[in-house]
């Protein structure tokens, strides 16, 4: 489900490593709603018609210089007007000069304010990646995802069909496990899914008739990921006798995971098939049919032709 969440304002402080110049009373409690930023380089000059006070303001070399040309007075009052609003935080990035107008300001309306040297350009983009993680909408669904030749796989299906075991197997063939009975799927951009396990149970993982184990600690830290793309979703089914399944591969089924559409593939379970070898395969085949190649659709152009042109 698309819901609303927030990340305290310390956290990103101290994952970005800025320098805290005033803080407001509320900081230790204060949250950010927004992952977009804003450089006030019209608000400094007077233009409030379309402005946001919740998104993290950030001032560099360009405001800066504007701010240097203006009388002691001016500044003053353009930072006044600017403090008025109830920011959640300035930013003066690039190791630019601190004013001591701006700062007279932060203390009278209790505003937070800190430094950072790093370039502007560079922090905006590193700040509003990491907001933009913080704030995804995101849902916890059951399954198992691994990454299989670069590819997420994310298996579902009922408890008890197996998709432990085959994520197991893959393991024990060198690829890697993100997470077991619970994934944890943000929404990164527009279109970007990104699975990763509840901090509680990572990388641990529920055997049936062995109980629960640590894949790090007994296969190494090669055995595991933090996170990786959803690119393609299989779902594990027991076997129907008589139910048509899909033998070439021309119908393309796709899941919509936070209305993003992700290409799914249904695997049969029956005694005696081994899934990890079919999951390696429809991990190379997704990502051959990304890459342009689908080998369903060549066999039946290849077979058209052949009938448009008597060969068959």
């Amino acid at each position: 489900m698309r819901g609303k969440y927030t990340v305290p304002l310390k956290t990103i402080v101290q994952e970005m490593n800025m320098q805290i110049l005033h803080t407001s009373k509320n900081y230790d409690s204060a949250l950010l709603t927004m992952a977009d930023v804003n450089r006030p380089a019209m608000q400094l000059t007077g233009f409030y018609n379309y402005f946001d006070p919740r998104r993290i303001q950030m001032i560099g070399m360009v405001e800066t210089t504007y701010l240097s040309t203006l009388s002691h007075e001016d500044r003053l009052r353009a930072f006044e007007r600017f403090m008025a609003y109830d920011i959640s935080a300035l930013v003066i990035c690039h190791g630019c000069e601190v004013f001591p107008e701006c700062l007279e300001m932060a203390e009278k309306y209790d505003r937070n304010l800190f430094y950072t040297p790093v370039d502007t350009s560079d922090f905006q983009a590193k700040m509003i990646f990491l907001l933009h993680n913080y704030l995804a909408p995101r849902l916890t669904t059951h399954g198992v995802l691994v990454d299989v030749y670069g590819e997420g796989l994310l298996l579902t299906g009922d408890s008890g069909i197996g998709k432990s075991e085959t994520a197991l197997e893959l393991i024990k063939r060198g690829h890697r496990l993100v997470a077991d009975d619970a994934v944890e799927i943000k929404l990164i951009g527009e279109n970007t899914l990104v699975g990763t396990a509840p901090e509680i149970i990572r990388y641990y993982m529920e055997l049936r008739g062995i109980g629960v184990i640590n894949v790090r600690h007994i296969y190494g830290i090669g055995a595991v990921l933090p996170s990786t793309s959803i690119d393609l979703v299989v779902h594990m089914e027991h076997w129907v006798s008589g139910k048509a399944y899909d033998r070439l591969g021309i119908e393309s089924e796709t899941e919509e995971i936070l209305g993003v559409s992700i290409p799914r593939v249904t695997i049969p379970v029956t005694p005696g098939r081994n899934l990890a070898v079919i999951l390696e395969l429809a991990a190379m085949n997704n990502r051959q049919k990304k890459m342009g190649f689908n080998a369903a659709e060549m066999l039946a152009a290849e077979h058209d032709y052949a009938i448009d042109n008597g060969i068959i």
